[in-house]
């Protein structure tokens, strides 16, 4: 009985950005259902599987959801998927506006069937400019929106990608806060919206909070850019055994860190560490130093340090870090279920906490289609009406040749 025990949602993303949105409403308790096309979410197929079709990037943004596949080019798919749009909150989408037309499922013609379902779009560029028609994927809204620029110019010989699908995840839950607020302003006004979620504009204003710098004024200042984070300095400090990430923020942090080195003196006799404008004026300098005096003792030895002085620090994780990590375990973040097709699997948490209506998954990641009876049964379909459905290619029942 999750927070949105109640609402139906009509999921017909794909890929990662849309399925990862659509997840964290299921896991809030929506019933989500996942409208597939014939060939099914592409990213079923990325990565090592047990199954065709169930790879893991796949399971690790699908969950809570159930799963039907309707050909939306055939006029009875198109119809039956109207008619389930009648029943829902919600419709979410991943793809071109145009292309929704061209299907027959433009905003106008979904909310003459329901005026009050949440009509959300996630896709590269605002329908407003010039980009409109562009498509969009998660490297080009990376470059576009200047994370590789901001990596050469902080240090890099070239510049690259972050390593995860950093524009689709953040726009995401840029979608999953406009869906809420849609729904919250329509339990006042009893009336539907379409919502627009455009990655390029989403990404830009994430980056550019901290970026925007100077040029936040008229006439700028500087070129942009947080001086701070794009400092080449700036990234885990070597021990003598590892790795650690820490961070020395406020004066009384490098007061209580130099005590506990007892290195009293630099901060009493170096002008650079005396105060919060001077190492930012330093930055390179005072970050090259710390480097300096971390690598001669060893991880574990400086978290104790740091622990002892109250000074923000941690460990460099790699993966099989996480999956080990203490806290991790203490609150349970990763478990282990049965899954009916694919068996036990490692799953992680719904990361927020609800203290009255907890949100926990409700579904297991779904084979392609494998609810599509049950859904149509429940949008009232007769027996004959889904064998003519069936029969005219609208529905396709599930592959059952999967085993457990």
């Amino acid at each position: 009985m999750g927070p949105l025990e109640g609402l139906r949602v009509l999921d017909m993303t794909s890929v990662v950005m849309g399925p990862y949105t659509t997840q964290f409403l299921g896991d809030f308790g929506a019933d989500v259902i996942k409208v597939e096309a014939p060939g099914g979410d592409v990213v079923r197929q990325v990565g090592p599987s047990r199954n065709s079709g169930m790879g893991p990037l796949f399971l690790n943004s699908n969950r809570s959801k159930r799963s039907i596949t309707l050909d939306l080019k055939t006029p009875e798919g198109l119809k039956a998927l109207l008619r389930l749009a009648e029943r829902a909150d919600v419709l979410v989408y991943n793809i071109r506006p145009a292309a929704m037309a061209r299907l027959g499922l433009s905003y106008e013609e979904v909310s003459a069937h329901n005026p009050r379902i949440i009509y959300a779009g996630m896709f590269g560029y605002s329908q407003d400019g010039p980009y409109a028609a562009y498509p969009a994927y998660d490297d080009l809204i990376q470059g576009a929106a200047a994370l590789p620029y901001l990596f050469q110019r902080a240090g890099s010989a070239e510049p690259h990608y972050v390593p995860t699908a950093i524009s689709d995840r953040v726009v995401g839950l840029f979608a999953l806060s406009a869906i809420l607020a849609g729904i919250h302003e329509r339990s006042s006004s009893g009336q539907g919206q379409r919502i627009d979620i455009p990655m390029f504009e989403c990404m830009a204003s994430f980056i550019l909070s901290d970026h925007l710098g100077g040029q936040s004024y008229d006439p700028p200042l500087d070129r942009g850019g947080y001086h701070r984070q794009l400092s080449p300095e700036r990234r885990p400090y070597q021990t003598s055994d590892g790795y650690i990430c820490a961070l020395l923020y406020t004066d009384a942090h490098w007061r209580r860190f130099f005590m506990a080195i007892e290195r009293s003196d630099l901060i009493e006799n170096d002008h650079r560490f005396a105060t919060f404008n001077a190492r930012m004026e330093h930055l390179d300098e005072v970050y090259r130093t710390l480097s300096d005096l971390l690598s001669q003792r060893t991880t574990a030895e400086w978290l104790e340090v740091f622990g002892q002085a109250d000074i923000p620090a941690m460990p460099m994780n790699d993966i099989e870090g996480i999956l080990n990590d203490p806290h991790m375990q203490a609150t349970d973040f990763f478990q282990f279920t049965d899954h009916p097709s694919e068996g036990r699997l490692r799953e992680m948490k719904v990361p927020t906490q609800f203290y009255r209506t907890p949100a926990t998954p409700s579904q297991p990641v779904p084979r392609q289609g494998q609810d599509g009876h049950q859904i149509l049964s429940e949008a009232g379909f007769s027996t004959e009406e889904l064998q003519e459905l069936a029969d005219t290619g609208g529905w396709l029942e599930p592959d059952e040749t999967i085993e457990a």
